[in-house]
């Protein structure tokens, strides 16, 4: 899935993108993008201060997310099966999203 360089092919990125326009087509996907370093604001006694990322080491830093809307926490699950199956494997996080109801 990648090529010599270590970077994904081009059939990774087709296959990504046939995932990705799927989820569209069906409704559940909300968004998707990639994250930069961030950037870590704290209060305390008033005092405001801001402080750039990273803070994490490399191999742990989130550096994209999809947001998705899905029925079940199986059907979550599932999506991320899939995922995996095109990137060729890894690790993700999965957390679900509490909001006002909107139906």
């Amino acid at each position: 899935m990648t090529d010599d360089a270590g970077e994904p092919d081009a059939a990774m990125y087709t296959r990504m993108g046939a995932f990705i326009d799927e989820l569209t087509r069906a409704g559940g996907l909300v968004a998707t993008g990639g994250l930069d370093a961030g950037t870590r604001i704290s209060t305390t006694g008033g005092e405001l201060t801001v402080t750039d990322g990273p803070f994490t080491e490399t191999k742990e830093a989130i550096v994209s997310f999809a947001l998705v809307e899905v029925g079940s926490r199986e059907e979550a699950i599932e999506l991320t099966r899939r995922f995996h199956g095109i990137v060729g494997g890894g690790e993700s996080m999965m957390y679900q999203v509490f909001g006002p109801a909107t139906g």
